[in-house]
């Protein structure tokens, strides 16, 4: 009962504020993510006291006990000494074995499990608020070691100060008591010895801190490496890149080897010099115990508690300066993971954000300018338009002409650089994301799905949806049918059936189905298809285009497709060039108007819009810029 009580003291989910950006340095850092815990460390702290304390009273106990035995007469001992006996039996049976036990409970049961897990939490609840540009400008499997690996490395700087260095500063002043009260010169090889120490230690630590970031940085790499090969396994195979992969592997391998080879020569010098100073620690113990003791100024208790002492200082200040280098290990791997984790939000809701409220499902374009990066050409240039209520609108154009990017600029996926758009006349800026995006169904040409079951992936449109209606929009969706017969490697079947990573386990039809049961879940006022039915053929097109004509029924919808035919049914068309209008009317006013979007028809014949048709009909024109191909923030 008593450790199922401490273990709940702390709530790793605790409510904190997520849109808070973590201090830049390393103190800094630390103390924001410890500063939540602050009470069970004061009080573990205490407890380490307490039992350092304890610990290096047995060598004052071993002085008496052996000074006892040299003097006390053998046949009155137990009637002089046996209260003096028990009470030191006591201290050894009963108060020192509860002081380790309250120490390790402490540690184990209140601190240690549920810091880490707190940590993570909270890095990872901050790195979600990231735009979509900062996940896409770095490795998924370097971003996550980085939130895994700083939860144990910040509680380890805290505890490790209280286990390691705590004892052993105790175990020092212990030390230097006991010899000062014997002598001044049995004391000061102790204190030379201290001094040196720290000497040592102060040289050690800014080199470790260099080369444990490097060790760490190159560590997160070759993760992401490996990752990365993985995740994109079949692009590997398809391309026969065995070769290449291996050999980008085996140079982050080499990379994070020679870090830590680098890390170790420094280690093997550091342990090396302390080698030399603990011997000469011990040989001047040694030397003066003795030279006291042949003149009567130690007893022969005192210099055996003396140099028992001694040598366990020495034992300890192995440990210690290997556990200093473990400490700069962690600062490393902070240091690392600061600079992925303290950045501020790219896109955050204003201070006074209002819940977006949306009645009738009108959207307006004002005026809006945006461009990937500093110096680029821009994308979209004083572009205007609205959507009436109910109105299903498809976006025309040539790769790069930015289609995709008004679907973005409308998901507040990128802030807009000029004008402004509106959602029933609300500024689609002055509202939480959350609420914007909630509003939003979308069905995209890249379906990803989450490595979990079907049902968990349609319910992602509605986590409140029953198993009815979640059966009843993957009908809609014409996916029940495949769905039923899927099964995993575990033997669990149709909709409890995992997908794999991003679905890897399904087809792109079949994917692309899954998605757009999860939006006729949703049922979202405003509806976004970018190449909905792109990866379906002929046959399953036809089959779920009156399901797509149901799930359009009453909403307003924005829809783009390579494929002309599948868009030329809608109730107004917009062709976009460049990132301006150059066309605006209905497939057969614009046929019959003979502009950009006439040439399309023509030139397509019921295919794809290639990129080689410019709105001069000639040149090529560059290849659309999607979001993956933002730069770093």
């Amino acid at each position: 009962m008593f450790l199922d009580w401490l273990e709940r003291r702390i709530d790793p989910f605790a409510p904190f504020d997520d849109r808070q950006m973590p201090p830049k340095t390393v103190l800094g850092f630390v103390r924001f993510y410890l500063t939540p815990v602050r009470g069970p460390l004061l009080v573990l702290f205490i407890v380490a006291i307490v039992a350092g304390t304890i610990e290096a009273s047995l060598y004052l106990l071993l002085r008496w006990f052996i000074d006892l035995l040299g003097a006390a007469d053998r046949a009155t001992v137990l009637q002089e000494h046996g209260a003096a006996i028990a009470l030191a039996a006591l201290f050894l049976l009963v108060l020192r074995p509860f002081s380790i036990w309250l120490h390790e409970v402490l540690s184990n049961q209140l601190v240690v499990p549920q810091t880490s897990s707190q940590i993570r939490w909270r890095a990872h609840l901050y790195t979600l608020g990231h735009s979509l540009s900062y996940f896409q400008s770095d490795f998924a499997g370097r971003l996550a070691n980085r939130i895994v690996q700083v939860g144990p490395a910040v509680r380890e700087l805290a505890v490790v100060f209280i286990d390691t260095l705590l004892y052993v500063a105790i175990y020092a002043i212990t030390a230097v008591a006991m010899f000062s009260s014997i002598s001044i010169w049995l004391a000061l090889p102790v204190i030379v010895w201290v001094a040196a120490y720290a000497a040592l230690t102060a040289w050690f630590v800014p080199r470790a801190r260099e080369r444990s970031h490097k060790s760490a940085e190159t560590r997160s790499t070759l993760v992401g490496r490996v990752v990365d090969s993985y995740t994109n396994i079949l692009t590997v195979k398809l391309f026969a890149r065995d070769r290449e992969e291996r050999a980008a592997v085996r140079e982050a391998i080499d990379a994070n080897t020679g870090a830590y080879l680098h890390q170790f020569r420094l280690t093997t010098t550091t342990t090396t010099l302390l080698g030399i100073l603990n011997s000469v620690l011990l040989t001047a113990t040694a030397s003066v115990c003795f030279l006291l003791w042949r003149n009567n100024g130690m007893t022969t208790g005192e210099a055996a508690a003396g140099l028992a002492l001694v040598m366990r200082l020495l034992a300890m200040s192995g440990w210690v300066m290997q556990t200093v280098r473990g400490v700069f290990e962690n600062v490393g791997v902070i240091q690392e993971s600061m600079q992925t984790i303290s950045r501020p939000h790219a896109l955050v809701d204003d201070p006074n954000a209002a819940t977006l409220r949306v009645t009738t499902g009108e959207i307006r374009f004002e005026a809006v300018d945006f461009h990937y990066g500093r110096g680029d050409a821009s994308v979209i240039e004083n572009l205007s338009f609205s959507i009436r209520p109910g109105e299903r609108v498809g976006l025309v154009g040539v790769s790069g002409a930015g289609k995709t990017t008004i679907t973005s600029l409308l998901l507040r996926l990128h802030d807009v650089e000029g004008g402004r758009i509106l959602i029933d006349g609300q500024d689609i800026a002055r509202v939480t994301q959350d609420s914007l995006r909630g509003a939003i169904a979308m069905v995209s040409q890249d379906t990803s799905l989450l490595h979990r079951s079907i049902r968990e992936n349609i319910a992602y449109g509605d986590p409140q949806a029953s198993t009815e209606q979640i059966e009843q929009a993957a009908r809609l969706a014409h996916a029940d049918a495949f769905i039923r017969g899927l099964s995993d490697h575990k033997g669990r079947r149709g909709y409890e059936a995992q997908v794999g990573e991003r679905g890897v386990k399904l087809s792109g039809g079949q994917r692309q189905r899954i998605a757009i049961a999860r939006v006729i879940l949703k049922d979202a006022p405003i509806l976004i298809l970018d190449e909905a039915t792109s990866a379906l053929d002929s046959e399953v097109e036809a089959a779920i285009q009156e399901s797509l004509d149901t799930l359009m029924r009453g909403k307003t919808v924005l829809a783009i497709a390579h494929r002309l035919s599948t868009i030329a049914a809608m109730d107004r068309l917009i062709v976009i060039d460049d990132g301006r209008i150059v066309e605006e009317g209905s497939h057969a006013e614009l046929i019959q108007g003979g502009g950009l979007y006439a040439r399309l028809w023509q030139r397509q014949s019921g295919g794809f819009l290639g990129d080689g048709v410019a709105a001069d009909g000639g040149a090529p024109r560059r290849s659309e810029r999607s979001l993956s191909a933002t730069p770093a923030e």
